[in-house]
Order: structure tokens, then sequence, then C-alpha cells
């Protein structure tokens, strides 16, 4: 049984959510508009300020979709209306980020500079140069988009160099001792 699929949704207020054919679901608020086409199979009812996900029959295919569905728009609702962000911080060396109009550069320690462009809907805001904060509406995106930068310096375990997330804790390794 889905505990998270029963939970009804609440649509904040400058929140508007509209439900097409085949479960075209797009939500409009302040920070923008996301569309998404969810399974077919799910029967999804807006009753006044509130959104509720069913599903047809007991099966596991269906369970599993029904905890997806509701916590896809539920996604949704929570990026047009606040947003998402994730920090990244760089640490090592040398390792410093910057903004140069749409694209972010950044020097981790190789003999060129690595050079990303930010996706469309998805801004990067550097407050100092060993900080990133990607934003943006999507969680999917920006949770990609934070993972692509950091898989260009994953942390290491020695001296814990790397770019990591704000709120990573990086496990420590012993370094080689000298033999005696």
């Amino acid at each position: 049984m889905s505990r998270i699929g029963l939970k009804p949704i609440t649509v904040p207020a400058g929140v508007e959510v509209t439900i097409a054919d085949e479960n075209v679901v797009t939500v409009k608020g302040p920070k923008g508009t996301l569309t998404e086409k969810l399974n077919a199979e799910m029967s999804i009812t807006k009753v006044e300020d509130t959104i509720v996900v069913a599903r047809p029959t007991e099966n596991k295919k269906h369970k599993s979709l029904h905890g997806l569905t509701r916590t896809l728009i539920s996604n949704m609702v929570t990026g047009v209306n606040t947003g998402y962000e994730k920090k990244l911080i760089l640490k090592g060396v040398g390792y410093k980020a910057q903004k140069q109009g749409k694209k972010l550069v950044m020097n981790l320690g190789y003999s060129h500079p690595v050079e990303m462009e930010d996706p469309e809907g998805i801004t990067v805001e550097v407050p100092n140069q060993t900080e990133l904060v990607v934003k943006g509406t999507d969680k999917q995106l920006v949770g990609n988009y934070a993972a692509k930068i950091r898989a260009w310096r994953k942390p290491e375990p020695y001296k814990g160099k790397g770019i990591r997330y704000d709120n990573e804790v990086v496990r420590r390794k012993e370094g080689k001792t000298g033999k005696k």
C-alpha cells in the first residue's frame, strides 16, 4: 500500500494546476511553468485546492506508479512556487569558479579551465570563488546539473580535494606510512 500516494497535494495560492487528456499535467506559478506527461493508467483529479492521485488496481505496478505520480506532481508544485537549489563547495589549492555570462568557468587543477553552459531553466550563482549554487524549478534538472558539475572532480578520500555538496560528508582515509 502506497502511503505517499494516498496523501493529497495542497496547491498553494498563486499556483495553477491543469490536467489535460492522457494525464498531461501543467503547473504554473510565480517561478515559471512545468509540464509533465504522467502515466495514463493513474487517475489524477483536482478538487478545489487539492490534487488527489488514485490507482486503478492493487497490482505491484500500479502501487509503484501511485507514489511516483503523486511525488512528481508535488515536486512540480514546489518547484514553481519556491524552486529548488543545490549548493556545491570547491575544496583544493587553486580550485575556483566564476561566471562569464551564461557560462560557468572552473579551474580544477587541469591544464585547461572547465567551461559549462547553463542549461535552459537552470541558473548558477557564484557567491564566492569556492561556492556554487545551482537553482531552478525542475528538481530533476537541478540535481542532474549539480551532479555533472561534481563529476569533474569528485571528492577524494585522502586530502578531501574536489567538488562536494554542501551537506556531503567525505569519508577520509589514512595515507601511507613510512617503512621502518
